[in-house]
């Protein structure tokens, strides 16, 4: 299965995630429910996964945490807040840079509509 076909995958789950729980909720609701849903779907799914940095010789093997990887293949990044900040879309392409992936969505859960809480993020670019 490619990032795309993962990607429509992901994106379906959120949404009817979304539709039968609503915005408002803690994001670690929406992680747990999001990560059991893509689990049944048949997908491997991986939750608050470190993602190493080395800088100038020094190694910090938990620089960050990804919300959730599926099929290590994508990452996604979790939200529910009212608006969505470039820091955030940023914090997704910092991940993607130092994993090598080319695929990850910044969902927010917080948004009325699903739809205007999507942003899929390629190879450092937001689309």
């Amino acid at each position: 299965m490619n990032e795309n076909e993962i990607g429509t995958i992901i994106v379906d789950t959120a949404v009817q995630l979304h539709m039968a729980l609503g915005p408002g909720l803690l994001e670690s609701v929406y992680e747990v429910l999001l990560a059991q849903r893509l689990q049944k779907a048949g997908l491997k799914v991986a939750r608050q996964v470190p993602i190493p940095i080395e800088f100038d010789g020094i190694r910090f093997d938990e620089g960050f945490r990804a919300d959730i990887i599926v099929e290590n293949k994508v990452i996604i990044e979790l939200k529910s807040v009212e608006t969505i900040h470039k820091a955030h879309k940023k914090q997704v392409l910092t991940y993607l840079r130092l994993t090598n992936m080319k695929l990850g969505y910044l969902l927010n859960f917080g948004a009325p509509v699903m739809k205007d809480g999507i942003f899929r993020i390629i190879n450092g670019k937001i689309v």
